[in-house]
Formats: structure tokens, sequence, C-alpha cells
């Protein structure tokens, strides 16, 4: 049977189709992610989810980009799924292990400690990861922190005046970055956090989860910021809270959008 069911959800306007693959098995490849991330072909999202059985965890999660790579965390997408879920639970990732704690408004997740050595990011060769001696035009000297994923930090007087849609290409593809990167550039003011994130494989998002984290522990890591924190985005706010040698704790909401089905072979 190739027909089944999907969910359509989204963290602060980043959005996602989910498939719990226990109910509605997928064969997926990066060619059928990008297909059904598609927003004029497609079913249309940022990033497409799949739930799988876990032998460690209540589910396993897999993350597919809109360009179809498979990335390792998305902090907005497991909100969602512990909120589909109705439960607490413990999201396998292939960027760590996530504890979600379920409230019906809200859903605070419990995320693996920031990782900043330069092997751990990973950059391609040693190098101040709490300053990267590197510049894009005007954004310089960032911040690389891993949360499951790899993100550069930029503290900036104004987010508004950043041409993210030129430079973030330019960041992300970067040979200094193996694996890509998420760019992030931020403003501090009043102690909260105004952020935008160039998400790698995506493009500018409303949200994003993972970038909220690194921003935040970044800000609070350079003494900006107290935890926890308020770290707004175009798409609303999410509080992060973390401790030098602790988990990142993320507390915001998910948003339920609508059920459908479809026949994967539709998608390649």
């Amino acid at each position: 049977m190739t027909r089944g069911k999907f969910h359509k959800m989204h963290g602060l306007g980043n959005d996602f189709v989910i498939i719990d693959t226990r109910i509605s098995p997928v064969e997926m490849t990066n060619a059928r992610a990008r297909a059904m991330a598609d927003r004029k072909t497609g079913i249309g999202c940022d990033q497409l989810i799949l739930l799988e059985p876990s032998d460690v965890a209540t589910v396993r999660m897999r993350i597919f980009n809109q360009d179809g790579s498979e990335v390792e965390s998305c902090g907005n997408a497991t909100r969602c799924v512990v909120s589909l879920l109705g439960q607490d639970a413990m999201i396998e990732t292939a960027g760590g292990m996530i504890d979600g704690a379920y409230h019906e408004n809200s859903i605070t997740l419990h995320m693996p400690p920031p990782r900043f050595d330069w092997q751990d990011i990973p950059l391609a060769f040693a190098m101040d990861s709490a300053a990267m001696p590197m510049a894009w035009d005007e954004l310089a000297s960032p911040m690389a922190v891993n949360v499951g994923n790899p993100h550069a930090i930029f503290f900036v007087d104004d987010i508004d005046a950043v041409d993210l849609a030129h430079l973030g290409p330019q960041i992300e593809h970067d040979a200094a970055f193996p694996e890509r990167v998420n760019v992030n550039v931020a403003t501090v003011r009043d102690g909260a956090v105004f952020l935008r994130v160039w998400e790698r494989g995506v493009g500018e998002t409303r949200a994003c989860g993972t970038g909220a984290c690194a921003t935040a522990v970044a800000a609070i890591r350079q003494g900006k910021v107290a935890s926890p924190v308020t770290v707004h985005q175009a798409g609303g706010s999410l509080t992060i809270g973390w401790e030098p040698g602790g988990l990142i704790e993320m507390t915001g909401g998910a948003t339920y959008v609508f059920a459908g089905e479809a026949d994967w072979d539709d998608f390649g």
C-alpha cells in the first residue's frame, strides 16, 4: 500500500509534514522528501518529519529539509511531535535524545548540552569557535555552537538591516562548515533576544527552535543576557534556559493545522 496519512503542524510558523510510519509506512528518499516539501507541486513544508519505532525512546524522529537533505535536529518539530503524541515523551534524534514535557498549551523540551569545540560543530579546521576569525561583508566573528545541529551566531545592531537572503547562502555553504551551517543574526535589547535564522537546506524561516537555543546559549555565555531568556522571532517567541554544563530547556507552543492523505508514489 502506497497511500498513507500525514499531519500538518507548525511551531511559530516553522511548518512540518509529519508521517507516523508506524501507522503509514513510507520508503523515504531525498528526492521524495524534496518533492513532498515543494510548496507548488507537493504538500508543502519547511521540513518533512518521519516517526519510527525506537528501542531507547518513545519514538525515533527523522528530519528532512526542504531540499531533501536529512539533518540531525529540529526543536520546533520536536515540540510538534510531543504535542501530536499528547503525552510526555522521549524523542530519539540523530542529534541526541530530547525529553519532552507535554502541556495543553505549551511544550517544554530538555535538549542535550551545547557543544563548542571546533571538531564538534564541525569546522573544517581548528579555530576559536567563540569568535571565528572570519567575515562575510558586515557579518564578522560569529560564535559557532552545536545544539544537535551546527549554528553560527552573529550579534548585530539591527537584524532587519542584514541582507540575509544574500549572505545566508554564502555562509551556509562556506568551506569552513563541512556539514553546512544554520546562520543566525541576533540583536539583544531590554534583556531579550530578537532573531532571524537562515536554515541550511530551507532558507529563512519564521522561526527556528535550535537557532533560538544556539543564540540564547551564545548570548548567555557572552554575558549579554541572563537565563532564562525570551527569544523573539517573526513567528512568535520561545523561552530558553541554560546554565553552563547543563541541558538546554526550550518552552513554546505547537499548532495542529490539518490531517491529510496522499499516495506516496505521486512523489516519485
